[in-house]
This record gives structure tokens, C-alpha cells and sequence, in this order.
């Protein structure tokens, strides 16, 4: 029963929609999964799984009226209990976030704060439904951030061997100013070109934070009703939103080496179009990739939110609810596959299965 009673305040079966943020991130720098990845898949679901418990912590007195089943307002577990894991996840989130390096560091610190402050003030404001939204952003930013961190951190100087010893018939005072002099100047470089690296890296996963956070938005926007039922609007709104990143999703994404819409005119500001190259199965393939993971996230999201614009009862509600939550993965492999890596967007839907499963067992909501 104490094994079942963390599982359900920690939401265990929503777990699954947590790695593919950082994998996403991943994708949207061009970047590969590496160690760095990893420890912001940790990173995250440490936050994450924080914020399941302070969140039920925060509202142990709304539950007990509208939901006495829930761990805390049942008895099974102590308010104190679950506000020191929240915090000691929180730790163990920020921990992981620091091993993949500062920029990561700095994200997960901003997303730690986020959580806490959606969760003990934010909540019930108008600004809850943005708070969410910037969580999952940042939580995609993290994984950008934390991958090819070894490598930025080695800087472009870094390297050993036979070269990096020409200086050896120098005498030893020749090579100490050499090196004083040189040292402060070299890592005043290394630490700008690092930061401008991070800022890049950034700049380059926006826009795909920004569409998982506008998802997360909606879906919050719904489970603010998910208690009492009643709103037909949200479940509306979040539909057409569905509808919107879903057709966001299916669009190429430019990549830094294409061509910027003035470079097909001549000098005298004439355009002309070039000639694509014929289709071929392997130009094909991601297409129809990106438009069968988009596909798996509008089916997943739209039909329980048209049941819920229907009938906006608790039960319908919370199932849309529900559904929101688990079309994350979609929508993360789609945005994995739309940068690129479909190696990624296929990683992250086979997380589908084990998401639904779970979900039988313990409530995502």
C-alpha cells in the first residue's frame, strides 16, 4: 500500500512523458544524445516528480473536499513526507543538472523555480496556465543546454599530442610568461565563446520549446476544470490549438545552412526559382515520418477534448486531461523527426506503450 500511495502522489504513469523533452532538445540543436542528454533526462524527472509531490502538498485542504482519495487527504501519506521529497528531488534534479555543466545548470535552475512557484502561488492565478507552459519549455532548453556540454566545456583549443609540445627548447622562464600571460587571455575567450555557444544553442531550441509549451498551456488551461467540470471554451480552445501545432509540426523546419528567401534574386531584384531535385524514398521517408507522429498526436489529444466540449462533466474532463498529457510524447517525437532525428522521434514513441499501461494502473491526474 506504501509503494502504491508514492506511486499515485508522484504520478508515476506521467513519467514517460518526461525523457522525450530533453531528447527533442537534443534535436532541435542538431545535436546527438550523449552523457550530457542523459543527465538532463534525470534532471528532469527528478524536477518533474518534484513537482507531483509539492503540488499535492499545496493543495492536501482542496483535496480533501474534491478528492479524499488522493494520498495525502487519505491518510497513506504524511504532508511532511511529501513536501521533503519534493525537496530532496528537487536537490537530486538540480545535482544531475550541474554535472552537464553551468548553462545547464542555469536552466534547470529557472525550471526548478518555476515549479515551486506554480505549485505554492501560481496555481489558481491566470498566470498558472503560463507557468506550466514555461516549465515544459525550459524542461526542453535543459536537454538543448546539457548535450555536446563535455565538448564545449573542452573548448575548440583542447588537444593534445606531439603539437601541443613546440614550446619545449624554450627555457623554463621563456614558457612561465609565455603561459601567465597567455592564460588569462585564453580562458577570457573560451569562457565568451562558450556563453555565445550556449546562447546559439538556445536561440536554436526555441521554437520547439515553444510549441510543446504552447501544448502544455492548453492542456493546463483544460485541467483547471478538470474537478468540477463545466467549460465547454477550454476544451474548444485547446482543440484548435491541437489543430495549430499540429500543422506547426508537418511544416519544414530551416535549418541554419538554407537559403534565406532573398537568395534567389539577381542583382536587379529579380527572382527565379530553382529546380528541387526529384523525390526519392529516402527524401520521402521523414515526410511520411513527421506526418505519422504528427498524426499519432492529434488522434491522441483531439477526440477526448471533442468528448469534452460535448459533455463537459469531471469524468470527460479528466480524461482529456489525460489525453493531453500522454500526446506530449507524440508531439516530442514529432518535433524530435522535424529537426532531423528520427532516430530520436522513434526512441521516444516507444514510450507510448508503457505510458498507456501504466496509466491503467495509476491515474495521470
Amino acid at each position: 500500500m506504501t509503494v502504491r500511495a508514492w506511486a499515485e502522489l508522484l504520478r508515476v504513469s506521467a513519467l514517460f512523458t518526461v525523457p522525450g523533452d530533453a531528447l527533442a532538445g537534443a534535436a532541435a540543436t542538431g545535436g546527438r544524445p550523449d552523457r550530457g542528454t542523459a543527465l538532463a533526462v534525470g534532471a528532469s524527472l527528478c524536477l518533474y516528480e518534484a513537482g507531483m509531490a509539492l503540488n499535492d502538498w499545496a493543495d492536501r485542504d482542496e483535496d480533501a473536499v474534491d478528492r479524499p482519495h488522493r494520498p495525502i487527504p487519505s491518510g497513506r501519506i504524511a504532508p511532511g513526507a511529501a513536501l521533503a521529497a519534493a525537496g530532496a528531488l528537487t536537490a537530486a534534479g538540480l545535482g544531475l543538472a550541474a554535472r552537464a555543466g553551468r548553462p545547464a545548470l542555469a536552466v534547470a535552475t529557472g525550471l526548478a523555480a518555476t515549479v515551486w512557484a506554480y505549485d505554492l502561488r501560481l496555481k489558481h492565478t491566470p498566470a498558472g496556465p503560463a507557468a506550466m507552459a514555461a516549465a515544459r519549455g525550459l524542461d526542453l532548453l535543459l536537454g538543448a543546454t546539457a548535450t555536446g556540454a563535455a565538448k564545449r566545456a573542452a573548448g575548440p583549443g583542447a588537444r593534445t599530442g606531439p603539437g601541443s609540445g613546440s614550446g619545449s627548447r624554450t627555457g623554463k622562464g621563456a614558457r612561465a610568461a609565455s603561459s601567465s600571460s597567455a592564460a588569462p587571455a585564453s580562458g577570457s575567450r573560451t569562457g565568451s565563446a562558450s556563453a555565445s555557444h550556449a546562447r546559439g544553442v538556445v536561440r536554436a531550441a526555441l521554437p520547439a520549446a515553444g510549441l510543446l509549451g504552447a501544448h502544455t498551456y492548453a492542456v493546463t488551461a483544460v485541467s483547471r476544470h478538470e474537478a468540477q467540470g463545466g467549460s465547454t471554451a477550454a476544451p474548444l480552445a485547446a482543440l484548435a490549438a491541437t489543430a495549430a501545432l499540429g500543422a506547426a509540426a508537418l511544416r519544414e523546419r530551416r535549418g541554419p545552412g538554407d537559403a534565406s528567401p532573398d537568395a534567389g534574386r539577381d542583382r536587379k531584384g529579380e527572382s527565379h526559382r530553382s529546380h528541387r531535385p526529384p523525390a526519392t524514398p529516402a527524401s520521402i521517408a521523414p515526410r511520411l515520418l513527421r506526418a505519422a507522429l504528427t498524426g499519432s498526436y492529434f488522434r491522441t489529444a483531439a477526440g477526448p477534448l471533442i468528448h469534452a466540449a460535448l459533455n463537459p462533466s469531471p469524468p470527460l474532463t479528466q480524461r482529456a486531461v489525460g489525453s493531453g498529457i500522454r500526446a506530449m510524447i507524440p508531439l516530442q517525437a514529432a518535433l524530435a523527426a522535424r529537426a532531423g532525428a528520427a532516430g530520436s522521434g522513434l526512441a521516444v514513441m516507444g514510450l507510448v506503450p508503457l505510458a498507456r499501461t501504466l496509466a491503467r494502473k495509476v491515474s495521470l491526474t
